[in-house]
C-alpha cells in the first residue's frame, strides 16, 4: 500500500523554510504518522498511514516511518523536529508515542514539539466543509472510556493563526462537559457514544469523524516549530488528564522496546 499524500491550501502559517516534521499519533486504537512540510502557496505537503491496529500500534509505527521518509525521499536527519501526539487518550497510547518521538529525537539530534490531541480534533474541524464560521467555537469531546469524556473548546484566532482556549480541558461524567459561550460546532466521537447525555443541543454542527491525526498535528507543530516551541527529548511527557496508579508490566515493557527501537532506527537512518 502506497502511503496517502495530502496537499493542504492555506493553513500552517509557516512556509519561511521548507522543513519536514515527522509526527506520531496513537492516543486511539488508531496509529497515525506523518510526514509533512509547508509549501511555497502557504500550504502543506504531508504524507501519512492511518490504520486502526487497536490497542497495540508500537509494532506499526516505526515501519509507517520508515515508508513515509522512503516516499519523500528524505532521511530522518532531514526532518527539523519529531511532534507527537501528546495526549489526552489512551495510557498506553500516550506513552507510546512520546517513547517513539524521544527515541527518534535522541538518535537523529533533533527537538520535539508536543501537541495537544483535542486541539488536532479542532484542527480537523477547520478544515471542514463548509468552513468554521470566524466567530465560532470548537468543542472536543473525545470517548474517554469508564463512562467518562475529555473534553476542552478552542476558538481560531486568525490574527494569531493558532487555536485560543475557551474552555480548559478536563475529564468528566459525558452530563458535565462544559459548553463554551456562543456559537460552536462538536468534534470527537463522545456525540455517537454518548449521544443525548452529551448537554449539546446548541452545537450548530456535530463532527463525529473530526478525530485525532497525524496530519493535523503535523499542522500544528509547523505553526510551532515557527515560533521557536520546540522541547529537548528528554523534556518531552504525556498529557494526562486522568490518574494512573501504575503501569503494568506489559505496558512498561512495550513502551520500553518502542523508545529503543525508534532509537535504534534513527540512529541508522540518520
Amino acid at each position: 500500500m502506497k502511503p496517502k499524500k495530502d496537499s493542504v491550501s492555506g493553513g500552517s502559517g509557516y512556509n519561511r523554510a521548507m522543513s519536514w516534521i515527522l509526527a506520531v499519533e496513537t492516543s486511539t486504537e488508531w496509529c497515525s504518522v506523518a510526514l509533512g512540510r509547508p509549501t511555497a502557496d502557504g500550504g502543506i505537503e504531508c504524507f501519512y498511514r492511518h490504520e486502526h491496529t487497536g490497542p497495540r500500534s508500537s509494532s506499526r509505527v516505526l515501519p509507517a516511518a520508515g515508508e513515509l521518509l522512503a516516499e519523500a525521499g528524505i532521511a530522518l536527519a532531514d526532518c527539523a523536529a519529531i511532534a507527537f501526539g501528546a495526549g489526552p487518550g489512551s495510557f498506553t497510547g500516550l506513552r507510546t508515542a512520546c517513547g517513539v518521538a524521544q527515541g527518534l529525537a535522541f538518535g537523529a539530534g533533533l527537538p520535539v514539539i508536543s501537541v495537544n490531541t483535542l486541539m488536532a480534533c479542532a484542527e480537523s474541524a477547520r478544515y471542514a466543509t463548509p468552513p468554521l464560521p470566524a466567530d465560532a467555537a470548537v468543542l472536543v469531546a473525545l470517548d474517554a472510556r469508564m463512562d467518562e469524556a475529555y473534553s476542552g473548546a478552542f476558538r481560531w484566532d486568525a490574527a494569531a493563526q493558532e487555536w485560543a482556549t475557551v474552555t480548559p480541558m478536563r475529564v468528566s461524567a459525558p452530563e458535565t462537559v462544559t459548553l463554551p459561550d456562543g456559537d460552536f460546532w462538536l468534534a470527537g466521537n463522545a456525540a455517537v457514544v454518548f449521544g443525548e447525555r452529551l448537554p449539546t443541543a446548541r452545537a450548530q454542527r456535530v463532527l463525529p469523524d473530526a478525530l485525532p491525526h497525524a496530519r493535523q498535528v503535523v499542522s500544528i507543530a509547523l505553526r510551532a516549530l515557527a515560533r521557536g516551541e520546540t522541547i529537548d527529548a528528554a523534556d518531552a511527557m504525556p498529557l494526562y488528564l486522568r490518574d494512573k496508579v501504575a503501569q503494568t508490566i506489559e505496558e512498561r515493557e512495550a513502551i520500553a522496546a518502542a523508545r529503543a527501537a525508534a532509537r535504534a532506527t534513527a540512529g541508522g537512518a540518520s
